[in-house]
């Protein structure tokens, strides 16, 4: 009998000390109309997050089709092959005791939206749909979904066939809800909900919602990182609670490059927080909470408790059959030495739901954040591996003047390389197989180091002319061999001298500079003859390049125009701006110089040798336009002087209060 009590107080301590959640969010790299190679990767992030016993799994937005879908998502096959994934992922037992949240597109009532669809137990518990499309910057989500209105409640949402026939439902909530579970009470927000001012969380916050997720299509940009996790953190540190933040990775197969960066805050603290730039297909984060510090926190904010006990109800769904909580702080019971089998089958069944023993929450850490010139070192890299595997390409062409502007391109291929080296000597599978296939070698090749893996996919010319300076020429030719690629130095001067012989023969003209009598617009055009000629020189190598070197395939023509010029237009049509990709078109060139004058550089960033702006041909001004400049300046100068005399009468008036005021008038210098 003693031993009996014993137990039955070692239960009763155990079942009132406090739970300890454990869940997952995760960036993956998702792939536009990939549905395989999409649910393949979701199924991964659900197998590692129930490995590190995780109840609850986050995931990016529009996961299953892959965000950057666009128009296709009119077609009605999208939307079909996506209630496919789903089918394959609740017909198994992949969702057992796991809530998963997963997103994608979905039609009701004939509208079609973009929703967080959650699964849990091989059946479909909730259907939450976007309350805020994003329709600035980049993107245009009113073009293809419709914003819910709250007004409309919770609505049944009748479920495709497919679906009813392995759940067994008709019908499932379909609104903007929240889930009770057994333990807790789990809301959602999707990506540009989070930007708004009254965001959701905010409600739902108030209303007692503790875990709040947010599916995200957020792509990289300077300096957005930094935003981003201030409104992480804010949403948390005003009103307590759990926020996990999914984001998708990678080349979607269009311009941008998702920069993944997962997150796990709580109560205005970062307990995990994933890479913001990598080559791996599929990242988890995990992080164990005790709830009740969400619960302490918020009851301590008596400005909080206050505004709570007037907000609204949030709507919520049933789903209290399950519970998130899978650990206490003290080892699972374990069964009598005269416990029957009945008994001992219902502790053992008990201990598999719970998380491994003596399990305690996750502490809080800083927040890693990169600077500006480690953003452009790394996210564009990462994007030109994307861009790279996903497009049969057997490598790069780099038409390289020793420039600053193609120098920086060419570090970021190097850097990109570096990347593959160090995921491959962490043992990633999938970008060692990429590597083998882009570069042609054999199944047991490993890349040695990034110079080995460089000179196999970065190919460079120097295409100079005879008023190409010698120095240019030789420090394209050291950064070239610094980072390993194959060099092929050329000379277009008899390209230049066949376009103008064609011309004579059409016009009977001769076009000359200007510093040698000729137009602007003579001068002007022997220019662009000089950089479009490259361009087309480019194709042709980037074509038999590696015909040339015994291999097959064809090679992408990298550009070097950074946005200052775009936005100046101060370019030159099909020339270096016109490539296939361009690396650096959204850098500015301040930027880039930050980027390029990185002293020591990182061992995963490699500083170009003697990158320096090059040495180019420079139209000297008439004498007309330096009058004009002369006159101009002297119009800003009074002007500005001008200001300032009035400020200073100004502030002289003010603080003569006794005296009387004085006319102030220019004098003569300045009238003339």
């Amino acid at each position: 009998s003693s031993t009996m009590a014993s137990s039955k107080r070692g239960r009763s301590i155990a079942y009132l000390q406090p739970k300890l959640f454990t869940v997952a969010t995760c960036s993956l790299n998702q792939w536009a109309l990939d549905f395989e190679g999409n649910l393949r990767r979701i199924s991964q992030s659900i197998s590692q997050a129930k490995a590190r016993g995780a109840r609850y799994r986050c995931g990016p937005e529009l996961e299953v089709p892959g965000y950057g879908c666009e128009d296709h998502f009119y077609e009605d096959d999208t939307q079909l092959h996506c209630w496919q994934s789903v089918r394959a992922l609740l017909d198994g037992p992949l969702t057992d005791d796991i809530l998963c949240d997963v997103g994608m597109p979905v039609m009701h009532r004939n509208v079609r939206y973009n929703c967080r669809v959650f699964l849990l137990n091989r059946r479909v518990v909730l259907i939450r749909p976007k309350l805020c499309l994003c329709d600035d910057g980049n993107y245009r989500e009113g073009r293809w979904f419709t914003e819910w209105n709250e007004a409309r409640g919770v609505e049944l949402f009748a479920l495709p066939r497919m679906i009813g026939a392995i759940t067994g439902q008709t019908d499932v909530p379909f609104g903007a809800a929240a889930l009770s579970m057994a333990d807790t009470v789990i809301g959602a927000e999707t990506c540009e909900e989070l930007f708004t001012p009254h965001s959701p969380h905010i409600g739902m916050s108030l209303d007692g919602v503790e875990i709040i997720a947010n599916g995200s299509g957020s792509h990289h940009q300077l300096r957005k990182l930094d935003k981003r996790l201030e409104l992480l953190k804010g949403a948390t540190a005003k009103g307590g609670g759990l926020y996990l933040y999914a984001n998708q990775r990678g080349c979607d197969g269009g311009r941008l490059y998702y920069d993944g960066c997962a997150l796990i805050v709580l109560n205005g603290q970062v307990l995990a927080q994933g890479a913001q730039f990598g080559l791996s297909d599929v990242e988890v984060l995990t992080a164990t909470v005790d709830m009740e510090a969400v619960r302490s926190y918020r009851a301590a904010f008596i400005a909080r408790s206050k505004q709570a006990a007037r907000a609204p109800c949030y709507p919520r769904v049933d789903a209290r059959t399950f519970a998130v909580s899978s650990s206490i702080l003290s080892r699972p019971e374990e069964p009598r030495a005269d416990a029957d089998a009945a008994d001992a089958a219902t502790i053992k069944r008990r201990k598999l739901a719970h998380c491994a023993p003596f399990q305690v929450p996750s502490s809080a850490q800083p927040a890693r954040l990169h600077l500006a010139e480690e953003e452009i070192a790394l996210g564009p890299a990462s994007y030109l591996w994307d861009y790279l595997r996903r497009s049969s390409a057997g490598g790069f062409f780099l038409p390289l003047s020793g420039g600053a502007d193609s120098s920086s391109t060419a570090a970021l291929v190097g850097i990109m390389c570096q990347q593959v080296v160090t995921a491959v000597a962490a043992g990633d599978e999938q970008v060692l197989a990429d590597a083998r296939r882009i570069t042609r070698q054999p199944v047991d090749w490993i890349p040695s180091d990034a110079k080995e893996l460089c000179g196999l996919i970065l190919h460079t010319s120097f295409m100079g002319t005879a008023q190409s300076s010698s120095q240019t020429r030789d420090r394209a030719a050291k950064l070239a061999a610094q980072l390993g690629a194959y060099h092929a130095p050329a000379v277009i001067d008899p390209m230049i001298s066949g376009v103008l012989a064609v011309f004579r023969a059409v016009t009977n003209k001769e076009p000359a500079f200007q510093q040698h009598g000729g137009s602007i617009a003579e001068d002007l055009a022997l220019q662009n003859i000089q950089a479009r000629s490259r361009m087309v020189l480019s194709y042709m190598l980037a074509q038999l390049l590696p015909w040339v070197r015994g291999r097959d395939g064809f090679l992408l023509v990298l550009g070097s125009a950074n946005v200052d010029e775009a936005l100046r237009g101060y370019m030159t049509k099909y020339d270096c701006s016109s490539a296939d990709i361009n690396p650096i078109g959204g850098i500015s060139k301040g930027d880039l110089k930050r980027f390029l004058r990185q002293s020591p550089p990182p061992p995963t960033r490699p500083c170009p040798l003697g990158a320096r702006p090059a040495r180019v041909h420079v139209r000297c001004p008439s004498v007309e336009s330096l009058r004009g400049f002369l006159r101009y300046s002297i119009v800003v100068i009074r002007f500005l002087v001008a200001l300032l005399c009035m400020r200073s009468a100004y502030s002289h008036s003010r603080h003569a209060h006794a005296q009387p005021r004085r006319a102030f008038t220019l004098t003569p210098p300045f009238h003339r």
